[in-house]
């Protein structure tokens, strides 16, 4: 496992490949960042940053060259141009309490991880802050119309989202259910139903996962010092260790698994111990995955 950043994020997550460019893209939620770089051997060079100016959980591409990003940020959707320029982008529900005005921050829980589904429709989850209602989270989506609909509510902490080659099948970790689930999905509508547990963790808590070209699910499983590989099934095949405790994400470049890290809620004696914490992994694991889907609308 090769450390490919110089740089330690407070809470790296969200890793992806941008299909227009190669380039890899990941954010910093703590810090509200999102970060583009280049991959080059053993080095990642970062070719920009931009602040979104609330907590950012997670990115997808543009469809269409100099289109830029939309991020899951805050309490909604945003839209960050390749200026740095950052503008609302669709709105939650009404009965979600969400003004038109207020489509980015609001009380009680906030954007964390998400991705595109083979659609083009970009699906992105609540996260529950301290004081919140138990799973008063949600999974949302921002359709190519720039309408937001609720998938899932119930939520306690919404991670990880992938799908399989065909769209079927839709894979999803609510951190705080420490559950790998799967969803029948129809491409067609962005419908998820008959959900069903796959995997669960007593050792730590899943966080973000990509789906392979075999169709397995990789998984960076917060405070177990791991990463690990599932059938589409929920067979254990493969599990990646790590020197740091809290993997956060991955995702597929080429043949190489890249995996973020955090050193947030580490005290100074943990940190010690796991001096990379923050840090970017990556290894060849011989097998590929597709770079991002990008999102499917116009931002303006």
């Amino acid at each position: 496992m090769d450390v490919i950043s110089a740089e330690a994020y407070q809470l790296g997550e969200g890793p992806r490949v941008d299909p227009r460019t190669g380039e890899l893209l990941w954010v910093d939620i703590a810090a509200g960042r999102l970060h583009r770089g280049r991959w080059h051997g053993a080095t990642l060079t970062p070719t920009a940053g931009y602040q979104v100016g609330t907590h950012v959980g997670a990115v997808a591409p543009v469809a269409g060259d100099g289109a830029g990003w939309v991020v899951a940020a805050g309490r909604g959707f945003a839209h960050v141009a390749a200026d740095g320029t950052v503008r609302p982008l669709g709105q939650l529900r009404p009965d979600d309490g969400i003004s038109k005005a207020d489509a980015i921050t609001a009380d009680g829980t906030r954007m964390n991880d998400g991705a595109c589904d083979p659609a083009g429709r970009f699906l992105a989850g609540s996260q529950i802050l301290p004081g919140t209602a138990p799973r008063s989270g949600a999974l949302h989506r921002l359709d190519p119309d720039r309408t937001v609909s609720t998938v899932l509510t119930g939520v306690g902490c919404s991670n990880g989202i992938g799908w399989n080659a065909d769209g079927t099948a839709m894979f999803y970790i609510d951190s705080l259910a420490r559950r790998l689930d799967v969803f029948d999905y129809d491409p067609a509508t962005g419908a998820a139903t008959a959900r069903r547990e796959l995997a669960a963790f007593d050792d730590g808590s899943p966080d973000g996962l990509c789906v392979d070209d075999e169709g397995c699910v990789w998984v960076a499983v917060w405070d177990a010092w791991c990463v690990r590989r599932f059938t589409a099934t929920g067979r254990l095949l493969t599990t990646l260790e790590l020197p740091v405790p809290r993997p956060t994400a991955v995702c597929l470049a080429g043949t190489a698994l890249v995996v973020t890290t955090a050193w947030a809620g580490l005290d100074p004696a943990a940190r010690a111990r796991a001096p990379l914490s923050g840090r970017i992994f990556a290894v060849d694991i011989g097998v590929t995955g597709p770079a991002a889907t990008a999102w499917a609308g116009v931002p303006c």
